[in-house]
């Protein structure tokens, strides 16, 4: 598909054919040292998509963070912009080739630390390392991340050692290209970001923040259904209601996750 035919991006996003990387809200100001996320994708015009709305949408309108994405068709080899070839030694689909997908990272890398800490370089893929709310919480603490979002069979694996780019993983499935998996991520992270909630306590209390899922929630009306509000949530008394929430997400947990119950288990025996 050409960059003529491409389907026209919703609200503010506007494709460009620069290969620099483009912020998507470069008429919004930017707080200085605003959390940056760089996405290197084939599909430019996937974003912000749902990073644009509520309360990450204002966040990025604010500038509290900024989204920048980097086209990897403009580093494509010859006519066509190719950026794909056949697998050495057969299969089926094709593979982002080295070459190309390098002379994207060094334009992501422009202007940010060497130090992975302060800003990770990421490839979403299914055989990446689990991405948990501790990542999105060490992610969070960075100056930014770069974010490549694969296609097809993959990305040439010479490429991905050179520039020491770590794997992450949504989960054992898989899909047709990273830029879900990016969103998502970039979702869990900002949402981290001191002022993007608001309430900074939301963050505190929902699931993982301590290892266990979050207890139930109700509100309005009182009654629905025949089905009552848990009458301790009603009582008023703090303590009663902290004791109740805590011994749900305790149940919740080794109901539905025992992995992390098992996890918590052994934390809380190693803090005694």
């Amino acid at each position: 598909m050409t960059e003529a035919a491409r389907p026209r991006s919703h609200g503010r996003v506007r494709v460009s054919v620069s290969a620099a990387p483009r912020d998507l809200l470069e008429e919004r100001p930017r707080l200085a040292g605003a959390w940056t996320a760089r996405v290197v994708t084939l599909f430019p015009e996937a974003f912000p998509g749902t990073l644009g709305l509520s309360l990450t949408g204002r966040a990025l309108a604010a500038g509290l963070w900024a989204l920048e994405t980097i086209d990897l068709r403009t580093f494509g080899e010859g006519r066509h912009r190719n950026v794909d070839d056949s697998p050495a030694g057969g299969g089926a689909g094709m593979v982002l080739r080295a070459d190309v997908v390098a002379k994207a990272l060094r334009q992501a890398a422009a202007g940010t630390p060497a130090a992975r800490d302060r800003w990770p370089v990421v490839y979403l893929s299914p055989r990446g390392a689990p991405f948990t709310q501790a990542t999105a919480r060490a992610w969070a603490a960075a100056e930014g991340v770069t974010l490549l979002c694969g296609r097809f069979e993959g990305v040439d694996q010479r490429v991905l050692d050179h520039f020491a780019v770590e794997e992450v993983s949504l989960g054992d499935f898989v899909l047709t290209g990273g830029e879900i998996a990016a969103q998502a991520v970039i979702d869990a992270t900002v949402r981290l970001i001191p002022e993007v909630l608001g309430n900074a306590a939301s963050a505190q209390d929902e699931s993982f923040a301590d290892g266990l899922l979050e207890a139930p929630h109700y509100t309005r009306p009182a009654v629905w259904e025949g089905r009552e509000i848990p009458a301790v949530l009603q009582s008023g008394h703090h303590a009663e209601i902290a004791r109740w929430r805590q011994a749900e997400a305790e149940a919740l947990t080794r109901q539905r996750r025992p992995d992390l119950w098992a996890a918590w288990l052994a934390r809380q025996r190693r803090d005694r």
